[in-house]
């Protein structure tokens, strides 16, 4: 049951990443806040550099793979587009195959697959359950992002 309220989770943040996207243009997610932060094209790459973590966890293939090196943690803020800039439009893209890929590797998981231990960084291990939902409580920090980048990017809507 818990893998499909997590499935469930991510498909969520699908429709509120779209909505935060909706009318704005791929110029529109490289426009800077004036501030330390970064762009949406930013956000939304490093996501899909966080789903394809996920897919390598549940041993499946990546989506983006070297693609989306630009967006990785600590990488420099897009400020313009150039080389490794993926044009939003085409993130989003990503983002949905990437749901599809995760929701059909929950669905075919079972208990004792999401129990085995994994890597997670600095010689942790945790269970393959606890790297899935530390990658999601990631995600969902970023999804959060898009509604004030929305609003930077100039427009002035309601907030969902």
């Amino acid at each position: 049951m818990y893998l499909d309220l997590i499935a469930r989770a991510f498909r969520r943040n699908d429709r509120i990443v779209a909505a935060h996207a909706e009318g704005l243009t791929d110029t529109d997610a490289l426009r800077q806040s004036g501030f330390n932060t970064n762009c949406l094209n930013w956000v939304l790459g490093h996501i899909v550099a966080g789903r394809d973590e996920i897919l390598s966890v549940l041993g499946q293939p990546v989506v983006a793979g070297d693609r989306v090196a630009r967006y990785h943690r600590e990488s420099d803020p897009i400020r313009e587009d150039g080389p490794g800039v993926i044009p939003m439009t085409e993130l989003l893209v990503l983002l949905n195959q990437q749901s599809d890929r995760i929701v059909a590797a929950l669905d075919g998981a079972d208990d004792a697959f999401m129990e085995v231990e994994v890597a997670a960084g600095e010689g942790r291990a945790v269970s393959r359950a606890g790297q899935v939902l530390f990658f999601y409580f990631h995600e969902t920090y970023h999804v959060g992002q898009t509604d004030v980048i929305r609003q930077l990017s100039g427009k002035s809507d309601k907030i969902i």
